[in-house]
């Protein structure tokens, strides 16, 4: 007798539709939690140009009711929340542009930058890694070592203004922010993976270090690279946010810079819902990467 058929599996509909619910609730919280953070920062509402001695009392009071909103912070989330339902991301009270074209301006520059930052940062550390895990001797791993420790120690803006002065591309500093994590993790995940039985008794009949490595230590270690991926996408997107501000860069990092000296709510708002879109699938995609690679592996 044949096998009665239910129809499709619904069960990757259901973890899609799981899925989509977790991000929609992330970014809401998150969006909610960053306009709640501005409004209660110090200055929120005051204009530089009330600091002009030269107006009288009724012109001040008449600037703080044209730039702060008398709403409520819950009244105006929920209107925003509304009017991002129907595509209007707001509009700018201090660049005097809609927020969606700022957006369309700025976002292809920060994606340029975290992308090159990605592969440059990537190449260097993993490369690194595979040749001190390849090294015989440990002068290679523990220079290797100090230069990470130093680039660590060194804060993204003291990093960026050394490079500002010394007039070199300010898209390098994050991928000198990628570097070390890469390199660090990705060193210690492969003198883990060659100390593993398989991979000795490969060296003693004789493979050659390097095939070792690739047909073995690599394969072990992908699963945690491949999350490792996850984190420093967001770790270079939120790295572009001081870098791009200091180097003078037209990211939205810059914006964001901007924004914040102006108070800018509903840009800070769009911001901080883009930076969460943005960590949550890079460690989601990581995430189901290395599922799907353990996966194979059994």
């Amino acid at each position: 007798m044949g096998t009665l058929s239910l129809g499709p599996d619904p069960r990757p509909m259901i973890s899609l539709l799981k899925f989509a619910a977790r991000i929609l609730v992330i970014l809401t919280l998150g969006g909610f939690l960053g306009a709640t953070l501005v409004r209660l920062a110090p200055g929120y509402g005051v204009d530089q140009e009330e600091l002009d001695f030269r107006l009288s009392s009724s012109s001040i009071q008449f600037l703080r009711q044209a730039d702060s909103p008398n709403v409520s912070l819950f009244t105006f989330y929920a209107r925003y929340m509304l009017g991002l339902l129907h595509g209007n991301l707001g509009y700018s009270r201090n660049l005097q542009e809609p927020v969606r074209q700022l957006l369309a301006e700025r976002l292809p520059e920060t994606l340029k930058s975290v992308t090159l930052a990605l592969v440059l940062g990537w190449m260097a550390g993993l490369s690194l890694a595979m040749a001190a895990a390849l090294a015989r001797n440990g002068l290679l791993s523990a220079a290797a070592s100090l230069l990470a420790s130093i680039m660590l120690c060194i804060p993204a803006a003291v990093l960026a203004l050394l490079f500002v002065d010394a007039q070199l591309p300010g898209r390098l500093v994050l991928a000198l922010i990628v570097f070390p994590k890469i390199f660090q993790y990705a060193r210690s995940l492969l003198n883990r993976s060659v100390a593993l039985p398989h991979v000795l008794l490969a060296h003693a009949r004789g493979a050659g270090g390097l095939r070792i490595l690739l047909c073995h230590a690599l394969p072990v270690a992908g699963p945690q690279l491949l999350a490792l991926a996850g984190v420093s996408v967001s770790m270079a997107f939120a790295a572009a946010i001081p870098v791009e501000a200091l180097c003078d860069l037209p990211g939205i990092g810059q914006l964001a810079w901007q924004a914040a000296l102006g108070r800018d709510l509903v840009v800070l708002v769009n911001l901080t819902m883009i930076v969460t879109l943005v960590t949550v699938l890079a460690n989601s995609a990581a995430e189901l990467a290395s599922r799907a690679s353990r996966g194979g592996e059994t």
